[in-house]
Order: structure tokens, then C-alpha cells, then sequence
């Protein structure tokens, strides 16, 4: 399981974190799961409680030893999302509405070209924004003061 780079990139990802994906090969092959994590510079994606491999893991400072199940990583062309009203795999295609949002929808053969929703998981932040103040912020104060007025002459450049 050690890094592998990819040999061409995806630019754009149609797939997100948090997507209902259908296993379409390999060994669990027509089980559905939730996109856990998405690895861009491999081209995979982690699908929650599947392709579980054993991993051998040596005992350390503040850890046990042992042997462990993880989830591996799958290419991502071995998954596909789930169409939200029929349930079954399909391909994914993008629309603009009538005020110009954009949306991904559900096409295939036996798709039913429903809207595909923004997963609820990536409105969460990974790492909250720190809320107290640090040595590197600067002050409100010196924030929020005025340097420039163009009636004053007040911080304009000398020409």
C-alpha cells in the first residue's frame, strides 16, 4: 500500500466527499458506501467500510501492535454515484438552472436525469477556524482605520 502517483491526472472531479458510490469492480463489487476521503494526486477515492485490507502494524510508544483491517483506497473509475431516485449507478452530468446555478444531474442509460445534491458533509469544515486572537493577527483597531480619503488628500500617492 505504499504512494503511487498517478500517470494522468483528473482535472475536474465529479465525484465528492460524502457522494453514495456503488462499487461497479473488484472484490466488493455491488456494494454501495459513502465517499470517505478523496485522494486527488492518485486519482482514488475511500469508501467507508469497504475494500478492507489487512495492514500488520508494530507495537510502539503509546500504541499496541497487531494485525488490522483499513480501508484502501479504489481508482476512481471502479465506483460510480448512486442515482438518488432510482438507486442504481450512473454517470454524472452538470446543468445550469434558470437562475444559474449549477448542478450536477444523474445521466445514463438508466438514469433518471434527477438533480445529484452537494453532499451535506462539505459544508463542515475539516479544521475549524481558529477563534482567539494569535501574535501573527493583526488588531481590529488598525483594521477598521481610515488611510485613505480622496476629499481629505488623505493618503494619496505623491506623483
Amino acid at each position: 500500500m505504499g504512494w503511487k502517483a498517478a500517470q494522468k491526472l483528473i482535472p475536474k472531479w465529479k465525484i465528492l466527499r460524502g457522494d453514495n458510490v456503488m462499487i461497479i469492480r473488484g472484490k466488493d463489487k455491488g456494494e454501495t458506501g459513502m465517499i470517505k476521503k478523496v485522494i486527488r494526486s492518485q486519482n482514488r477515492v475511500v469508501v467507508e467500510g469497504k475494500n478492507l485490507v489487512k495492514k500488520h502494524i508494530k507495537q510502539g510508544q503509546g500504541h499496541e501492535g497487531g494485525i488490522f483491517s483499513v480501508e484502501a483506497p479504489l481508482h476512481v473509475s471502479n465506483v460510480q454515484v448512486l442515482d438518488p431516485v432510482s438507486g442504481k449507478p450512473c454517470k454524472i452530468g452538470f446543468r445550469f438552472m434558470e437562475d444559474g446555478a449549477k448542478v450536477r444531474i444523474a445521466r445514463g442509460q438508466e438514469a433518471s436525469g434527477a438533480i445529484i445534491p452537494r453532499p451535506e458533509i462539505l459544508k463542515m469544515r475539516r479544521k475549524p477556524r481558529p477563534t482567539e486572537v494569535g501574535p501573527k493577527d493583526t488588531p481590529i483597531e488598525v483594521v477598521l482605520e481610515k488611510t485613505y480619503d480622496v476629499k481629505a488628500g488623505i493618503g494619496m500617492p505623491e506623483l
